[in-house]
């Protein structure tokens, strides 16, 4: 029978406090990370006065539904020239004349000014307008037949 000749070390205060200051170290640099990702890409405020928004929000779901129920669709996407390009549908798939349609440009993050761009038809039910490089959020608004029309919409 051999002995082991390795013996057991007791656990000290040394021990735990190490334990201790590791663990709260690492949650404390990991908060500290999340925190600065989340402020370095916050895009800016949603709304200006949440109290304003909230008396308007029953107004809005109204809209949107008179909206939903026109059933128009909204192709959005670049062009062959890299503009951005809008094709409008309405419920049976026919192209929509819009008497005007205009959307604004805001970058995902807020990281480029937002550009307002007036759409110009190419044919019909397809609008485009020039647009720089890179990814962009288009909030599209169309006046078609005395009603108006929103969309949302990423461009790539």
């Amino acid at each position: 029978m051999t002995k082991n000749s390795r013996t057991a070390r007791p656990f000290t205060g040394k021990h735990i406090t190490l334990i201790l200051v590791s663990f709260f170290g690492v949650v404390i640099a990991v908060n500290v990370l999340m925190a600065r990702l989340a402020t370095d890409t916050f895009g800016g405020v949603v709304v200006e006065n949440s109290y304003v928004a909230s008396q308007q929000f029953n107004g809005w779901l109204k809209e949107a539904s008179a909206e939903q129920a026109l059933g128009w669709k909204a192709d959005i996407a670049r062009d062959e020239q890299g503009r951005a390009a809008i094709t409008l549908r309405d419920s049976k798939g026919s192209a929509i004349a819009a008497a005007k349609v205009s959307a604004v440009a805001e970058h995902p993050l807020g990281q480029r000014p937002e550009t307002d761009l007036t759409l110009h038809e190419l044919a019909p039910g397809t609008y485009a307008a020039p647009l720089e490089a890179g990814r962009w959020r288009l909030r599209v608004m169309v006046q078609a037949e005395g009603k108006v029309w929103r969309a949302v919409g990423e461009v790539l």
